[in-house]
């Protein structure tokens, strides 16, 4: 599934979740699990707790912009699986 708006996220998460890394990408891949396994990706250890951990590094940066940059940021997610999904 090459190309698809927001596979690079995606891709990142998947690694960084194998090798244990608490990223953004990481922590959105675990929001996306269950759909994500259901496309194929093999999700290794999902981060517990993911939407609030994602929303505090945010806040971390700034909390003004946290909620708006939390919400972009799983719309990217969905719009991959959609994509996604109607190419599989």
């Amino acid at each position: 599934m090459s190309g698809l708006p927001g596979e690079e996220l995606v891709r990142k998460g998947v690694v960084d979740l194998e090798q244990g890394i608490e990223s953004v990408e990481a922590l959105l891949v675990s929001i996306g699990a269950p759909r994500l396994e259901r496309l194929g990706y093999r999700i290794t250890s999902p981060i517990e707790s993911f939407e609030l951990r994602l929303y505090e590094l945010f806040a971390k940066d700034d909390s003004n912009s946290a909620h708006s940059r939390y919400n972009a940021l799983v719309r990217r997610l969905v719009s991959f699986e959609r994509a996604a999904e109607s190419v599989s």
